[in-house]
């Protein structure tokens, strides 16, 4: 969630996909407060009069990087392309919103997560660099600059985010998109099927099908009757899967659906897909958990203790996939099965599961229920 990590884990190794012939190159950004703290101050300081996005401006700072030396290691500046995970796709996501990476890079990968919702203003933003400039008893720039990182760190309210800032994002990334004024490349993307379960607490679920009314309700308003035709509750043993469907669907598989519509509509090639496989291990009621794809599309499942046949071929063809499309910009090949590009009447999805399927219209009416209900929520220019 754009607040901790690091590119130098095991996790993302990426030895096995050299190995089919493309480089890797994995970079670290700025996270927290220091990749997005805004505060009037800051912007005051700025000539660009923004503060906020500096986690984004990393990112393009390592594009220009691969575009200067790239070429040193065996690579073509000209065959960029960019991938990322949760919030690894945001930033993918934010990064072919932005105008400062036009040029820089020229195929997108996404995996869970996008940045459709409203962005917040910078106005907005400079708020929670006010609060968090209180939280640490700085009064002056100068002050908050002395104060030590593990105290800015442990600021727990401080929520990390991207802004409208008018330099690097322009506008919201759901108008940057509807306007097509964004990097204009062909994408992969798609979400996992049980992207909730490690990212929800169950005791944190209506116990009764009353209180599960009375929060529907409140979270949607006027509209009971169409979410029940999505999200069928008829007991109280069936709202953890509702809870669970519905907190995937909003923040990940609807997110997905909408970049894939918005490039598209643009004019360029989507490729949709759902990971389905359930890795056997270590936690197989986890289901296809968020980032369990991970060590799939690296190809590094090969090592995993729990790893099976089936785990060590869809290894194989993920990875086959994602640098088929790095060096063409479609997933294709003689060695793959066939990944229909996305278009908005089939919904055509690739199901990258126990085996690998073509299937189309991915969790439509819950997309369509959830889409309905947000659009009065959405930036209207």
């Amino acid at each position: 969630a754009w607040t901790r990590g690091s590119g130098s884990t095991p996790t993302y190794d990426g030895a096995a996909l050299a190995r089919k012939g493309v480089i890797v190159v994995t970079t670290n950004y700025r996270l927290g407060a220091f990749g997005f703290l805004a505060h009037p101050e800051l912007t005051a300081e700025s000539a660009r009069h923004a503060s906020g996005n500096y986690a984004i401006l990393d990112h393009v700072a390592a594009l220009k990087w691969v575009q200067k030396n790239i070429a040193a290691f065996g690579g073509d500046p000209g065959s960029v392309t960019i991938f990322g995970e949760s919030a690894g796709s945001w930033s993918v996501n934010v990064v072919q919103a932005t105008p400062l990476a036009k040029g820089l890079f020229h195929r997108a990968i996404g995996e869970s997560g996008a940045q459709f919702a409203r962005t917040a203003r910078l106005a907005d933003a400079e708020k929670g660099g006010v609060a968090l400039a209180t939280a640490v008893g700085a009064d002056s720039l100068k002050a908050r600059r002395a104060v030590p990182a593990e105290k800015i760190q442990a600021v727990q309210s401080f929520r990390t985010g991207v802004n409208v800032d008018g330099w690097v994002l322009p506008d919201d990334v759901r108008t940057i998109f509807a306007q097509k004024k964004q990097s204009d490349v062909p994408v992969l993307i798609g979400s996992n099927a049980n992207e909730w379960t490690t990212l929800s607490s169950p005791a944190q679920f209506p116990k009764t099908i009353e209180d599960f009314h009375g929060r529907i309700e409140q979270q949607f308003p006027g509209m009971a009757k169409e979410f029940d035709a999505a999200y069928a509750v008829k007991s109280d043993a069936d709202i953890a899967s509702a809870m669970l469907g519905l907190g995937r669907d909003t923040t990940f598989t609807l997110e997905m659906r909408t970049w894939a519509r918005m490039v598209t509509s643009a004019g360029r090639p989507a490729y949709l897909y759902q990971f389905t496989r359930v890795p056997p291990g270590p936690n197989p009621a986890w289901g296809a958990y968020h980032a369990s794809e991970i060590a799939y599309a690296f190809n590094n499942v090969g090592s995993r203790p729990w790893a099976q046949a089936a785990d060590r071929q869809l290894a194989d063809t993920m990875s086959t996939y994602w640098t088929n499309f790095a060096k063409t910009g479609d997933p294709n090949g003689t060695s793959v099965p066939k990944w229909t590009a996305y278009d908005a009447a089939a919904e055509p999805y690739l199901d990258l599961g126990d085996t690998v399927t073509s299937r189309n219209h991915l969790l439509q009416a819950q997309l369509d229920f959830l889409q309905q209900a947000q659009q009065p929520r959405q930036p209207s220019r």
